[in-house]
């Protein structure tokens, strides 16, 4: 396999794990493989974008990340991901419904890590950019992941 086939199958890999974790990551009951399956593909999601992507890819990839690890109680891992995920993109003309994306995953970082405080401020911000999307398909795509996510 030449270089160009590796970056391909890369990017293949990366877009197939990102799509399968935020599925599972959406179903309202999950098996313990599920889980798995989920959390191995976001963490996978990020490996192949670092091959074939951007620094803005992994930092989309994160984002998943962060999500899964906080559906899963381990908040630490959360929040570390939020916060790459975040940085990262803070420096990105990003569209509406991203930036409402990356505060409501940091929000649910914060409840998994038990840092309410945070908590409770990401989560006002992620209501408020939600609220601000433009896009009906964006709104309803955000919603329906933002319903579950803890409520302060």
């Amino acid at each position: 396999m030449n270089e160009e086939q590796q970056m391909a199958s890369h990017k293949w890999h990366a877009i197939e794990c990102n799509n399968l974790a935020w599925g599972l990551s959406g179903k309202s009951s999950r098996t313990a493989n599920d889980n798995a399956q989920m959390l191995a593909a976001a963490h996978a999601s990020v490996f192949h974008w670092s091959k074939a992507g951007t620094g803005v890819h992994v930092a989309r990839a994160q984002m998943i990340v962060a999500h899964v690890n906080a559906l899963l109680g381990y908040g630490q891992v959360a929040l570390a991901a939020a916060h790459e995920c975040r940085e990262t993109l803070a420096a990105e003309d990003v569209p509406d419904w991203e930036a409402a994306f990356i505060e409501a995953i940091h929000a649910h970082a914060h409840h998994a890590a038990g840092e309410m405080d945070h908590f409770v401020e990401t989560h006002a911000k992620a209501v408020e950019l939600g609220a601000a999307i433009v896009g009906d398909e964006d709104r309803k795509v955000f919603d329906a992941t933002f319903a579950g996510i803890p409520k302060p």
